[in-house]
């Protein structure tokens, strides 16, 4: 198996602590670097070369051995779109038993395990102390304060897939591959998680600042963000920086989020027979026609480049081959990294279902006009984080670490929540080699996927700053 994380110990400036690492995880190739940040490449490189985090390192390739069998286990566990129940009280079980003991499901449905860390002790000591301190000039205090209000970093992966209850989830091997519905997304990123929490644990690296582990739920298709809405709510946790599990790519670091509307058109009709009703109107038709419209208004928006899309995901509608339908409806997803593109994509909408059907109505014979619907249904927000952003900079330079070549992306995932409100959150992949993701042909492979959660270790870490 090819060693990423040996390929990046020759960048380091000690050979006892590369050497070290080496015999840890692996053997070491030749480095790769791209755009280099000395600063942040540095300090990243010190956070590995802590022993304790050395030792996580290799931990977590360690437990990679024996992930699978987690990893099937929770892919096994249907968690179609607003019932991730039962998977949660599993994760949360699996959690604790990683040696987290302040583990909860909230409101949402959310599993949320807080590792604590020591910035807010000090704040609380400093506090205390803050009387004494403030008569010479406070500065302990405003230390101690300062590191407690920068909040936890929140490392997420998502509960639900995008199936229905009714389907197959069992897992099935194919030489190295596994197939399941959902058994990459995001089931895989469950699966990070619980080994870098782990390692964390029995290496006891000590952290300045909360670690929150986070399952949540509500991230696919119409759950539009519902559980990291609530988690970051009024109620929620405070959270100073987020990093999403979702993807495939080890070199990959998203800092943009790829924002979507999706909307619900329904047109409504008298309905009737087949043959004694032919000439009311239908509303198959005139959807038929206003899909059709909005594909050639899309493109004029789409085809100025790739930062922006569309697509009509379902069609439903109508009781029977020989009846004009009383209803017919599409749920359409309208995707862009620009909310002007988005505003482009949703006027092409509006104006193409409104324009079928008056011209289908005028066309009518007989009977009642047809009505129409167009409701919201999913609003992700759009939004880039400053690539001079210390975290991206950070992950950036975790990518390097390995010996990989990095590479800033955009992505729709529980990320694009936090970067709308102004929270530093960047999306990691999730490891191994993967295809098929939204089909019953899923699947995942675990060829080098102790890269993923060493990277995310070693980004966590780094984010949270090592306590003294």
């Amino acid at each position: 198996m090819v060693d990423r994380f040996g390929k990046g110990t020759h960048a380091m400036k000690s050979p006892a602590i590369a050497a070290a690492i080496v015999l840890a995880v692996g053997s070491p190739r030749p480095a790769l670097a791209q755009a280099p940040d000395p600063e942040y490449d540095a300090a990243v490189r010190a956070v590995a070369e802590r022993p304790e985090v050395r030792e996580a390192l290799a931990v977590a390739r360690r437990l990679e051995r024996t992930a699978e069998a987690v990893l099937i286990e929770l892919t096994e566990i249907p968690a179609p779109p607003f019932g991730e129940a039962d998977r949660g009280r599993r994760f949360a079980e699996l959690l604790r038993a990683t040696g987290l003991d302040d583990v909860a499901i909230d409101a949402a449905g959310n599993v949320v395990a807080r590792r604590p860390g020591t910035a807010a002790r000090r704040g609380a000591v400093a506090a205390r102390r803050g009387a004494v301190a403030a008569a010479r000039g406070g500065v302990a205090a405003a230390r101690g304060g300062v590191a407690a209000a920068r909040g936890a970093v929140a490392v997420v992966a998502h509960l639900d897939t995008v199936f229905p209850p009714d389907t197959d989830v069992t897992v099935r091997r194919r030489g190295d591959r596994l197939y399941a519905p959902g058994i990459g997304d995001d089931t895989r990123g469950l699966v990070v998680l619980l080994v870098v929490a782990e390692a964390l644990e029995r290496a006891r690296v000590r952290t300045a600042a909360d670690i929150l582990f986070v399952g949540s739920v509500g991230e696919e298709g119409l759950g539009d963000l519902r559980g990291v809405r609530h988690l970051l709510g009024p109620a929620g946790p405070r959270i100073g920086q987020f990093i999403a599990i979702d993807g495939g790519s080890d070199e990959t670091v998203v800092n943009q989020a790829l924002g979507s509307r999706r909307y619900r058109v329904t047109v409504t009709g008298p309905g009737g027979h087949s043959w004694a009703d032919f000439g009311l109107a239908n509303p198959a038709h005139a959807l038929a026609r206003a899909i059709d419209y909005f594909t050639r208004a899309a493109a004029a928006v789409t085809g100025a480049g790739m930062s922006a899309s569309y697509n009509v995901g379902r069609i439903g509608g109508g009781a029977s081959v020989n009846a004009v339908p009383g209803d017919s409806w599409a749920e359409i997803d309208l995707r862009s990294t620009i909310s002007g593109r988005l505003d482009r994509l949703e006027e092409a909408l509006h104006s193409s279902v409104a324009r079928a059907v008056d011209e289908h109505n005028r066309a009518r014979h007989r009977g009642a006009p047809l009505d129409v619907r167009t409701e919201p249904i999913g609003d992700r927000p759009s939004g880039v984080v400053d690539p001079r952003t210390p975290l991206v900079r950070r992950a950036l330079a975790a990518t390097r670490f390995f010996g990989l070549r990095p590479r800033l992306s955009a992505a729709s995932t529980d990320a694009n929540l936090a970067i709308a409100r102004g929270i530093p959150a960047v999306t990691l992949g999730r490891g191994g080699a993967s295809g098929g993701a939204h089909s019953l042909d899923e699947w995942w492979s675990p060829r080098d996927a102790h890269i993923a959660t060493q990277r995310a270790l070693l980004l966590l870490v780094a984010s949270a700053g090592v306590a003294r």
